[in-house]
C-alpha cells in the first residue's frame, strides 16, 4: 500500500502520513456501499432526518478540531477554517429536512391515477478538490444522503484529513457502515474507478475543466449521471455610479480569499473608465491592507498556496515583464507564499487575463459603457460566478440577465449559498446541486399509472 505525506503549506513540514486506497480497495468500498444501500433507502424519512441531525450535531461539537486539521493540512486561515467546518454542520442541518419532503405528484389522466415517486439513484461517487475540502464535500454528501443514496467520497490527495475525520464522525453519529465512506488516494486510481465502476450510478466532480471533460466522457460510456462544477474566470464589474469605496474595499476578498484558490474568484475586475483612477487608488490601499501570514493567527486573512508546484504555476502568469500595478505582502522563508498581485493594464490575449490562474493574481480592465462591460465579461469560455456594482437597480437586473454566468451578486463579493442553486454555464459546469431542490439531483423520477377501470 502506498503512503502519502501531508505537508503543512505554511511551514513545508510534514503533518502526517495517509495510506492510499488501491484499485482493489476502491472496489471493496463500492461493494460495501452497494450492500448498504437497500437498508439505507428503506430507513423511514423521519429516522433518516434524525440521523443527519445527529451527524450535524457531532460535527458542531468538533468544529475546532476540524478547523485545526484544515489549518495544518490546507493552510486555511483559522477564521475561514472554522467557517468551513461550520458550513458542514449547517449543510447537514439544512438537508436533514429533505427526507420528509421528497414529494411526488398526482397527474390527472383518463381511466386511472398517475403518480410520481423520487427514488434514490444508488451509489454516488464524490470527487472533491483540495481548495475547499470541507464545504464541497458537504454540498454533495448531505443532499445525496438525504435522498436515500449512499456515498463514496474521494478527497484530493493533498488534503484528505478533514474528510477522513468527518467520515469517522458519521459512524459515531449512527450512520450505518457503508453508507458514507471516504477513500484517500490518487485521482487516477480511486477517482477513475468511481467513474468506471458500473455500480456507481452518479458522479459529482468539482475541479478543473480539463479533468471534468474526461470524467464526463467516462460517465457517458455508461449513461451515468454526472454533475460537474469546473473552472471560472469571473468578472467583477464596477460601474461609475456604484459605491466605489465599498467596491474597492471588498474587491481583494472577492479574489484573494483562500489565496485565490477559488473557482468563484472574481479575477477580472472591469471598471468604468471614468472612475478607473479613483478606483485604483482605493484598491491599492485595500490590497496592501490584506493580512497575509500564519494561518493559525486570528488576524490572518490570507494564507499560503497549497504546494510548491502550484506556487510555480501561479508565478508563471506573472513573468518579469508583467504589468504589475501593485502588490501586497507575503512572508519570506518556508511556506508556499505568494503576494496578492494586481496586473494593469493587460492585453486581451494575456494568459493572466484569459486563463484561470487559481491564485492571488487579478487583472484590471477599463470599459466605456454597459454594453462593453457585458461583452468583456462574456468573452470567456467560462461562466461560473461574478459581481456587479451599481446603484441603478434597472442596470443591475439588465446586466445580471445579460452576463452568461451561473451565479452573480449585486453590490456584494459573494454569491454562493447552500440554500440557493449553484452551478455554472458554458465550460464552468453541468448541473445545479445546491438549494431546496438539491436532493432531486440524486433521485430518479418514477412515473406510475394505476388503472381505475372496472374489470
Amino acid at each position: 500500500m502506498s503512503v502519502f505525506t501531508v505537508l503543512n503549506p505554511a511551514t513545508e513540514e510534514p503533518v502526517t502520513t495517509v495510506d492510499q486506497v488501491s484499485f482493489e480497495g476502491t472496489d471493496e468500498a463500492i461493494a460495501r456501499a452497494a450492500a448498504a444501500w437497500p437498508a439505507w433507502r428503506a430507513v423511514a424519512p423521519g429516522d433518516r432526518a434524525r440521523l443527519l441531525r445527529a451527524f450535524a450535531d457531532l460535527v458542531d461539537a468538533h468544529v475546532e478540531e476540524l478547523a485545526g486539521l484544515e489549518v495544518a493540512g490546507s493552510g486555511h486561515p483559522i477564521g475561514a477554517a472554522r467557517w468551513e467546518a461550520g458550513q458542514v454542520r449547517d449543510v447537514l442541518q439544512y438537508y436533514s429536512a429533505a427526507p420528509e419532503r421528497l414529494i411526488g405528484q398526482q397527474i390527472p389522466v383518463p381511466g386511472g391515477l398517475n403518480i410520481t415517486f423520487h427514488e434514490p439513484v444508488g451509489v454516488v461517487g464524490l470527487i472533491v478538490p483540495w481548495n475547499f475540502p470541507m464545504p464541497i464535500l458537504s454540498w454533495g454528501m448531505a443532499p445525496a444522503l438525504a435522498a436515500g443514496c449512499v456515498v463514496v467520497a474521494k478527497p484530493a490527495e493533498v488534503t484528505p484529513l478533514t474528510a477522513m475525520r468527518i467520515a469517522a464522525l458519521a459512524l459515531e453519529a449512527g450512520l450505518p457502515e457503508g453508507v458514507f465512506q471516504v477513500l484517500p488516494g490518487k485521482g487516477s486510481v480511486v477517482g477513475q474507478r468511481l467513474v468506471d465502476h458500473p455500480a456507481v450510478r452518479k458522479i459529482v466532480f468539482t475541479g478543473s475543466t480539463e479533468v471534468g471533460r474526461q470524467i464526463m466522457a467516462g460517465c457517458a460510456r455508461q449513461i451515468k449521471r454526472v454533475t460537474l462544477e469546473l473552472g471560472g474566470k469571473n468578472a467583477n464589474i464596477i460601474f461609475a455610479d456604484s459605491d466605489l469605496e465599498r467596491a474597492a474595499a471588498t474587491a481583494p476578498y472577492a479574489v484573494f480569499d483562500n489565496a485565490g484558490q477559488d473557482c468563484c474568484a472574481r479575477s477580472r475586475i472591469l471598471v468604468q473608465a471614468s472612475v478607473l483612477d479613483k478606483f485604483m487608488g482605493l484598491f491599492e490601499s485595500a490590497v496592501r491592507g490584506v493580512a497575509v501570514g500564519d494561518p493559525a493567527s486570528e488576524v490572518t486573512e490570507m494564507g499560503p498556496l497549497i504546494s510548491a508546484a502550484h506556487r510555480d504555476h501561479v508565478a508563471s502568469f506573472v513573468p518579469p515583464d508583467a504589468p504589475v500595478a501593485f502588490r501586497g505582502s507575503a512572508p519570506s522563508g518556508p511556506g508556499f507564499w505568494y503576494p496578492p498581485t494586481v496586473l494593469a493594464p493587460v492585453r486581451p490575449d494575456d494568459p493572466a487575463y484569459t486563463e484561470e490562474v487559481f491564485g492571488p493574481v487579478v487583472t484590471v480592465t477599463p470599459f466605456s459603457d454597459e454594453a462593453e462591460a457585458v461583452a468583456i465579461a462574456n468573452d470567456s469560455p467560462y461562466g461560473l460566478s461574478g459581481s456587479i456594482w451599481t446603484s441603478d437597480v434597472g442596470r443591475a437586473i439588465r446586466v445580471a440577465r445579460a452576463v452568461e454566468t451561473g451565479n452573480l451578486s449585486v453590490n456584494s463579493h459573494s454569491s454562493v449559498r447552500y440554500w440557493t442553486p449553484f452551478g455554472g454555464f458554458k465550460q464552468s459546469g453541468l448541473g445545479r446541486e445546491l438549494g431546496p431542490d438539491a436532493p432531486d439531483a440524486f433521485t430518479e423520477t418514477k412515473n406510475v399509472f394505476i388503472s381505475t377501470e372496472a374489470s
